[in-house]
């Protein structure tokens, strides 16, 4: 049955402290130890945890409802993407503030108290991340991620709240939105900038947050999936999203991948046209296989990796191809209720359940 989103702006009574939404797909390894982390990290200030699964095929749903939690779950499968989850469970959460993890991480003791004492400190911060502990570094994703990303993961203000943060909701209702539904990536920065584009502020604080373990997947068999997933259409969904809205400005200027994106599109039009230059076939030949090698030897050089070299190159024409599609995609009002079904309540929530579902 499908179930439509509380309005918790009519209902103040009902709220609660911290709504911690656990987002996640096809995650029964990782999913216990989210919840159970997450359970003892809303017991400190009270609050509630949410599980807003994407219509996983797994056990995650099953082992999720052993557990007092809320489980909600994506009604249409054919819906699943990035933003989705984070929304979902937006629509059904009661507290005050928001915090989003994913299935595949555990939150640790001590980050929502101080996130809350900064909160109440700074009233122009919308919201506030810790440090994201990574457990996996020795993957290449992670190493050129980490050298990309240093500034906006340091502590103190930033410009996103990439790998989860606590958001007021006050700030979020002022946004609009908390997740745009449409986005296969970049949901986290999408809010960023909805946000800051209305005045507000994000920090970080040097508190651990919460560990994660990234991907084992090898890098290139992890872009494919990531083809597969439409993850790579992220960026041209983000930019058409924000067409003609006060954010657009935020987003050009935040992004700077957009600019190699970009290039690699006129390169490969290049590429192109040269086939049809009025020049001998050999001619045409050398400056064909001279310019198609040109981005590699530059990374080469920058790098002094081959592999790192090639990598870059690969995953630039991935994220470049899904540029494309992603600004020629169609899109849902992204504060539209999005379709979903309560599987599993607290007991404790039963009357709260029956007083809004009946």
């Amino acid at each position: 049955m499908s179930a439509a989103p509380r309005t918790w702006h009519a209902d103040a009574a009902l709220r609660c402290r911290v709504s911690v939404i656990i987002k996640a797909l096809n995650e029964e390894k990782n999913i216990c130890a989210a919840i159970e982390t997450s359970l003892a990290a809303v017991a400190e200030i009270g609050g509630e945890v949410i599980l807003a699964d994407s219509h996983s095929t797994d056990r995650t749903v099953e082992l999720a409802s052993g557990y007092p939690i809320r489980v909600v779950q994506l009604l249409h499968p054919q819906e699943r993407c990035c933003g989705v989850g984070p929304q979902l469970g937006y629509q059904h959460a009661r507290g005050e503030y928001l915090y989003i993890l994913d299935g595949d991480m555990r939150m640790l003791p001590g980050f929502l108290t101080e996130a809350l004492s900064f909160l109440a400190q700074h009233p122009e911060a919308a919201g506030v991340g810790g440090r994201l502990v990574e457990l996996n570094t020795e993957s290449m994703e992670y190493r050129e991620r980490g050298l990309r990303a240093a500034a906006h993961l340091s502590p103190g203000e930033v410009d996103r709240l990439d790998g989860g943060g606590l958001y007021r909701r006050r700030a979020i209702e002022e946004a609009g939105y908390f997740s745009d539904r449409n986005l296969h990536g970049y949901e986290e920065f999408d809010l960023a900038v909805r946000l800051r584009s209305r005045g507000w502020k994000l920090w970080r604080i040097p508190v651990d947050a919460a560990t994660h373990y990234g991907h084992d997947t090898p890098p290139y068999r992890l872009l494919v999936r990531r083809w597969r997933a439409r993850y790579v259409r992220g960026l041209g969904e983000l930019l058409r999203g924000a067409m003609g809205q006060p954010h657009m400005r935020l987003v050009l200027r935040g992004m700077r991948e957009l600019r190699i994106y970009a290039a690699v599109l006129v390169w490969w039009a290049v590429l192109a046209g040269v086939l049809f230059w009025p020049v001998p076939a050999p001619t045409r030949g050398t400056i064909f296989v001279a310019l198609a090698a040109a981005p590699y030897l530059l990374m080469l050089w920058r790098k002094r990796s081959a592999s790192r070299a090639a990598y870059s190159v690969v995953s630039w024409c991935f994220c470049s191809a899904g540029l494309a599609l992603g600004l020629l995609h169609g899109r849902r009002p992204p504060k539209g209720p999005i379709p979903s079904r309560v599987l599993h309540e607290p007991p404790q929530s039963t009357e709260t359940r029956h007083k809004h579902y009946a």
